[in-house]
């Protein structure tokens, strides 16, 4: 028995946390999601455009084989089950063309900690675009990982170049590199053509450059036209990919990591490291999951649904924005906009905005629509930037007013926007009039 003298309640402080967790902040999305709920458990009334939570629910058929499996309760493999590491591989063939064994291919409890786990192995220094996902950089510090960024311009669309490429990877000779390309992107909907894909390629093939592609948003696409960069870069291409977006299920917690045969000895590392982590994914979820990756036509219905609304939706904002001199990076994917309101710097400065977080916060108190700083992608923290999820809305109601997407008319879909969006849209209301206040 440990006596009190031996233990006393002060002896264990925050000061003994290593740095790199001490110094670590929570992940801005989950931040804004939770400050979202207190203000509107508050009485306010809150436009959540902070987190990226899908609208959607999960499909049908789905939650059908959740519950069909809903008694397996055994450790599956610790790579993950095999028949849906068999799927994942089907479903790259499908889409891309691809033959990748279901030897190289680990199921985890979602992408991020797929993610994390390939920075955690590799001695190698982290090449990010700007704007990239919030959490890329901070997993890097917790891997104690040298960042450099590519600083991409508005002027150009925030688009990677293969001039981009070449000169972020020749400024690092004799070192091992790794990039994320994130695709459609978040923050900004950025997607690549085959011609700047193979552009890409060629610069990390002469760099030997190992490319983490995360895919998570592959199936929002508004054209439904993804195309995978392991098209044309096979051998040093890891696919990332889950059900957390284009299958609404963020909450299952579930996502793969492919590899070539190139990287085999990187799945064997990452099949360790589970081992002594995670051990293994929710074992119905995982049984579950292999519905996901099937081309059936229910789930190509719902796929094109989602997929068209959110194109309409991203259309009809951006127009409105446009309207009041907002720059809007051009989105072809995924539930975001990402925008830019320097045209109007020298009055918001008038108002001590001067900043993204001053923005930010600046929006949310005075028009309760909540959205995230440019600074978390990797933007300058002075730059007047914003991250805007447009996902506060039932996206389940939505997708039935569209009965048959494959025949739906543009005016029958700017209906079902502006029907079932409305939050959505009067968000982006919100920040127009906020705009013509203080800045015209």
């Amino acid at each position: 028995m440990i006596k009190k003298s031996e233990w006393q309640t002060g002896s264990w402080n925050e000061q003994d946390l290593q740095a790199k967790v001490l110094n670590l902040k929570p992940s801005a999305t989950l931040w804004i999601n939770e400050r979202s709920a207190q203000l509107a458990s508050e009485g306010h009334t809150i436009y959540r455009l902070g987190l990226g939570q899908s609208p959607f629910p999960v499909p049908n058929e789905v939650v059908t084989a959740l519950i069909e499996y809903a008694q397996e309760k055994d450790y599956l493999p610790v790579r993950g089950l095999p028949a849906l590491r068999q799927a994942v591989c089907d479903r790259i063939k499908r889409f891309d063309g691809l033959e990748r064994s279901a030897q190289n291919v680990i199921i985890g409890p979602g992408s991020k900690e797929l993610i994390y786990m390939v920075q955690m192995s590799l001695k190698a220094r982290l090449i990010l675009p700007s704007p990239s996902w919030v959490s890329y950089a901070p997993q890097a510090s917790l891997t104690d990982r040298k960042v450099s960024w590519i600083n991409t311009t508005w002027q150009e669309g925030l688009r990677l170049t293969a001039k981009h490429l070449e000169e972020t990877c020749s400024a690092h000779p004799g070192e091992r590199l790794i990039l994320v390309l994130n695709t459609p992107n978040n923050p900004s909907g950025i997607t690549y053509n085959e011609s700047e894909l193979r552009s890409f390629a060629d610069v990390f093939r002469r760099y030997s450059v190992l490319v983490i592609s995360d895919e998570i948003y592959s199936e929002t696409h508004f054209q439904g036209a993804h195309i995978s960069l392991a098209r044309y870069y096979p051998e040093g291409t890891l696919i990332s990919n889950g059900i957390s977006k284009w299958a609404g299920a963020g909450g299952w917690r579930l996502g793969w990591l492919s590899a070539p045969t190139e990287l085999t000895w990187l799945i064997e590392a990452l099949g360790k490291i589970a081992s002594e982590t995670f051990t293994a994914v929710s074992a119905p979820i995982q049984y579950a999951a292999i519905s996901a990756t099937k081309d059936t036509p229910t789930l190509s219905s719902y796929l094109l649904a989602c997929q068209k609304i959110l194109g309409e939706l991203s259309c009809q904002a951006i127009e409105r924005l446009h309207k009041v001199n907002i720059k809007v990076c051009e989105s072809n994917g995924g539930f975001y906009l990402f925008i830019s309101l320097e045209a109007h710097r020298e009055k918001l400065s008038l108002r001590k905005v001067d900043s993204g977080s001053t923005l930010a916060q600046a929006l949310l108190n005075e028009t309760g629509v909540a959205s995230l700083e440019g600074e978390h992608f990797g933007r300058a923290p002075e730059e007047l930037s914003l991250r805007l999820a447009l996902v506060d809305f039932d996206g389940a109601k939505a997708i039935d007013s569209v009965k048959d997407p494959t025949y739906i008319s543009d005016s029958r879909l700017s209906e079902v926007v502006h029907s079932h969006c409305t939050k959505v849209m009067t968000a982006i209301d919100l920040i127009c009039e906020w705009i013509k206040t203080h800045a015209l």
